[in-house]
């Protein structure tokens, strides 16, 4: 097992392999849907199986590949950190989905990082909220970027179908009700489109490649189809397509102290141990995770 191999253990590290056990939940909208993890809202009711989601595999150059690893490791560090492997890979293949549907940029870092450049329009919430000054904590980047690899070579993580949506189970957005309940894992409750949108006939765009560096877009990109109007029509023969020099342009990262320029591939350098939260949080928890700074104070 990963775990008992010299440099991918830590105190408790053995937890994360754990088998998931398939448990039920009834939602507020009288659905009752799977939930992998633990949940309060267990009911003994049958789910129905999720869609199952095609494989992606990313293919391109070398560039590629670096950026999308990076992109996918930042959106399984910074939305769920502290899940489980299960929650983890779920977050990821939200982002795969999203990158196979015709309505989303057809890139890892394009889909992650769409919207970063309005402050409140972000698909991905960590890309404009400041979470990306926080250096990461090295034993859980390198397990977020394990999952991502894995995601990145072709897995899919079925329990997710083909949901595109999810948000932490402490809110509520007002975009809930419009969309296909699928499932439950860990701390996020995961939505599909509802018709022929989420259906898996829709995730065949494919990828483009000419992946953009990771960090804040600097020109306005297409904003993300807003699930209170109609789902998206579903058209592969003209669906939009970055060449790789547009997907340059307008992705390329505005001046920042926390996103990093648009020539530096490395990795964050990891250092400390406070794991950032996952979405919203509420604010008598805000401070749970961080270590104690005076003791009895």
């Amino acid at each position: 097992m990963p775990f008992e191999t010299a440099g991918e253990s830590f105190p408790g590290s053995a937890f994360y392999y754990l088998e998931d056990v398939p448990q039920l939940v009834q939602t507020g909208t009288r659905e009752t849907v799977q939930v992998i993890g633990q949940s309060t809202l267990a009911s003994a009711s049958l789910a129905d199986i999720p869609l199952a989601a095609r494989p992606l595999r990313i293919v391109g150059s070398g560039r590629d590949h670096v950026r999308a690893q990076e992109c996918m490791t930042q959106a399984i560090y910074y939305e769920a950190a502290s899940e489980s492997d299960a929650g983890q890979r779920a977050v990821a293949q939200v982002v795969l989905n999203r990158v196979a549907h015709a309505a989303y940029p057809r890139s890892v870092c394009g889909v992650v990082y769409q919207g970063s450049e309005r402050s409140t329009g972000c698909q991905f919430s960590f890309t404009c909220d400041g979470s990306l000054a926080r250096r990461p904590s090295q034993t859980a980047w390198s397990r977020a970027s394990r999952i991502a690899r894995e995601a990145l070579a072709g897995v899919v993580y079925a329990p997710v179908g083909t949901a595109t949506h999810y948000h932490t189970l402490a809110v509520h957005p007002y975009w809930a009700p419009s969309l296909d309940t699928v499932t439950v894992i860990g701390a996020h409750i995961f939505y599909r489109w509802k018709g022929a949108a989420g259906q898996p006939s829709a995730f065949r765009a494919g990828y483009s490649g000419g992946e953009p560096a990771p960090g804040r877009s600097r020109n306005l990109t297409p904003a993300a189809p807003d699930p209170l109007l109609a789902p998206p029509t579903i058209d592969l023969a003209n669906s939009p397509a970055l060449t790789p020099r547009a997907a340059e342009a307008a992705f390329a990262p505005a001046p920042s102290s926390a996103a990093p320029s648009a020539g530096d591939q490395s990795i964050p350098d990891p250092a400390g141990d406070v794991m950032p939260g996952s979405g919203a949080v509420r604010s008598e928890y805000a401070n749970a995770g961080r270590w104690i700074a005076r003791p009895g104070g």
